[in-house]
């Protein structure tokens, strides 16, 4: 992935990603890097155990292109999604090498067409005003039996102040604020009783569940100057603790959440494997 060299006449979209990716991508240390080399590494991580190299991956909502360039980089035949068409361009200035396509536009909008094996929603389903739709619409452009990788803040964390999804009884309210980019734009924060419960209106399993990035390494609580002159070991060592908690409390400590679902097989590959399973070995 290439660095981009500013130029005085990119629009504003473009000088907003590029100060996120001068934290999160280019060498700036501090609270974001950490956070979010957390989350690029988890995702990356639960997305080469279910599809291998060579896969057909949709990143939602995807902004600078920072998973899409990595998975493409990985081998993955990836296409590019963003409601703000301009950064297309943004992220061509940054890819070096890789499948990469660009389609632009509402998610909620996208026809199925040809299917993907997965799809990528890291930080979006909290900015959304009708969650239970998002999902649903995922599903809808992935095969049967792929899958999507999902993180979002988790809502059990301490310090967490917005509303729950499911207490929630009119969400077309904040459909006039929706698809606002960064923390300002959160407008629930699930929890993970309320995840289960959107995967199975979705007809979506539940593959896995974690919770990671601590409010230490989050840089939470006005420990971000702390954190700055930490050891990146030490942060790992108190990261390991709270996952070592019970769980009640360990959820109390962790700000992100990532969720692995699977869209289920049709019944006729489930009767074939079944099938597959069943007959005995060849002599």
């Amino acid at each position: 992935m290439k660095r981009p060299t500013p130029q005085s006449d990119w629009p504003d979209s473009w000088r907003a990603a590029y100060h996120y990716d001068l934290a999160e991508i280019f060498g700036e240390s501090g609270r974001t890097a950490i956070a979010y080399e957390q989350r690029m590494s988890r995702t990356l991580n639960l997305i080469r155990q279910v599809v291998a190299s060579g896969a057909r991956i949709i990143d939602i909502a995807a902004a600078q292109g920072n998973f899409s360039l990595r998975l493409a980089e990985a081998g993955y035949r990836v296409t590019w999604n963003d409601i703000r068409a301009e950064l297309a361009d943004y992220v061509r200035l940054k890819y070096v090498t890789g499948d990469i396509r660009f389609l632009p536009g509402d998610a909620f909008a996208l026809a199925p067409g040809e299917l993907y094996d997965a799809a990528v929603i890291t930080e979006i389903i909290e900015h959304v005003a009708h969650p239970d739709a998002f999902l649903a619409q995922v599903q809808k452009l992935v095969r049967p039996g792929g899958h999507i990788i999902m993180t979002t803040p988790n809502g059990e964390y301490f310090a967490n102040r917005l509303p729950k999804f499911s207490d929630c009884p009119d969400p077309s309210m904040f459909e006039g604020v929706q698809f606002q980019p960064d923390g300002d734009g959160h407008i629930f924060l699930l929890h993970r009783e309320e995840v289960r419960a959107l995967a199975e209106k979705a007809d979506l399993d539940i593959v896995s569940m974690e919770l990671f990035t601590s409010f230490f390494a989050a840089g939470r609580l006005r420990t971000k100057a702390l954190l700055s002159a930490t050891p990146n070991a030490l942060t790992a060592r108190f990261e390991r603790f709270c996952a070592s908690l019970p769980a009640s409390l360990s959820a109390r400590l962790f700000t992100q959440m990532a969720v692995c679902l699977k869209k289920p097989e049709t019944p006729a590959v489930q009767a074939h494997r079944g099938f597959l399973s069943s007959a005995p070995a060849s002599q």
